[in-house]
């Protein structure tokens, strides 16, 4: 394993702790850590059970988090992903192997220059990632986030 892999590992995990962190602070959706890290220790004590294994095999693509909104009426399965820029070929591959399993799905993108969060139906449709809403974070907080993302960047 190189160190450059394990420096795009270390910032993929910093995307997703300033995502789960952010959306928390906001206080209009509950969050569940639900990808492949979080569930897979838990079954691979099993992972000689023929069930379990393809089980395993659908997890492995999960989506990192689930959001359920204050009123329990909508959920978002959200995957993270950090990029020093965006690119939007990588964001549509992203998206389409997304859909593939997890309909409907939600990609949300932590860059040096801000946060972006779409569908990812639109995101194949638009060929394009909009910045993060408002309606999920307020402009004031997504700016101390970022500055607090750029921070673990420089070092």
């Amino acid at each position: 394993m190189s160190i450059q892999f394990s420096h795009e590992l270390i910032k993929g995990r910093i995307a997703e702790t300033v995502f789960e962190q952010m959306i928390r602070d906001e206080g209009r959706y509950n969050v569940i850590p639900f990808g492949y890290e979080h569930t897979m220790p838990l079954l691979m004590q099993y992972q000689h059970l023929i069930e379990i294994k393809q089980v395993m095999e659908n997890i492995k693509d999960a989506p990192d988090f689930a959001l359920i909104s204050n009123d329990k009426k909508k959920v978002y399965l959200v995957e993270v992903k950090y990029r020093t820029q965006l690119d939007i070929k990588k964001i549509l591959e992203i998206s389409e192997h997304l859909l593939m399993r997890w309909r409907p799905s939600w990609l949300f993108i932590a860059t040096p220059d801000g946060f972006y969060c779409a569908p990812c139906r639109i995101i194949i449709k638009e060929k394009n990632i909009s910045r993060l809403s408002e309606k999920w974070v307020t402009v004031k907080r997504q700016a101390d986030y970022l500055n607090l993302l750029n921070e673990f960047e420089k070092k």
